[in-house]
């Protein structure tokens, strides 16, 4: 899995004022949790734009003034209104302890119920999967090369070597249905849908970290 380094200051005061003043000053407030303790600090607005405008996931050098921490980005909280992010949350990543994470899929190949007029239909753009961050892959790839008619792959038909998926078993990740003038030989386009599988969800501005992993973060009653 890729790495990216971001650099950001412990916060004096942890509190709401104290927050909306960081966001006046151009900071994301953030906390740090799975550690031996909370770490609550800031970081630029600005540097969030490489590790959230992208469907890629990293894994964070994380430097805290003098202290330097591996993490992942656990959960965003966005305005509602301008989708500027407001809180972030980061789980710090200790040495034989297994993580949850969102890892992207990547389709590869061309079903044949596509040529025979169907439409492709995407409905998990990540897997959520349980292991070790040295076995984290960039993504996962399907090869959608034996898709017919009304053909689907699900979660409980893949397999990564040292990774637990988590993610409903009987979930439908991709699959081809029957489109207008399905069994003629001119192709149609692909058709994308909402997606299915967990997301990152935005929860207090101290959210929550993932289920099972990394403890409580946590809440400074909201804005």
């Amino acid at each position: 899995m890729k790495t990216v380094s971001m650099s950001g200051s412990l916060r004096e005061n942890v509190g709401k004022k104290d927050a909306k003043k960081h966001r006046r000053e151009g900071k994301i407030p953030c906390v740090l949790y799975g550690g031996e303790k909370q770490v609550h600090f800031v970081i630029d607005d600005m540097d969030f734009s490489k590790i959230i405008f992208t469907p890629e996931v990293f894994i964070i050098n994380l430097k805290i003034d003098d202290k330097d921490y591996t993490a992942i980005l656990q959960d965003v909280q966005y305005h509602p209104v301008t989708d500027r992010v407001l809180h972030a949350d980061f789980l710090q990543v200790l040495e034989g302890k297994p993580v949850i994470i969102g890892v992207p899929v990547k389709f590869e190949g061309t079903a044949p119920g596509i040529i025979k007029g169907g439409k492709l239909r995407k409905k998990m753009r990540k897997l959520v999967v349980k292991g070790l961050v040295d076995d984290l892959p960039d993504y996962i790839t399907l090869s959608i090369n034996k898709l017919d008619l009304n053909d689907n792959i699900k979660v409980k038909d893949v397999s990564y070597p040292k990774l637990e998926l988590l993610d409903n078993p009987n979930g439908e990740i991709v699959g081809v249905k029957t489109g207008r003038g399905a069994g003629m030989d001119e192709p149609e386009e692909e058709e994308e849908e909402g997606e299915e599988g967990a997301e990152e969800g935005a929860e207090g501005e101290e959210g929550a970290p993932a289920e099972g992993e990394g403890g409580e973060a946590p809440k400074e009653g909201g804005e």
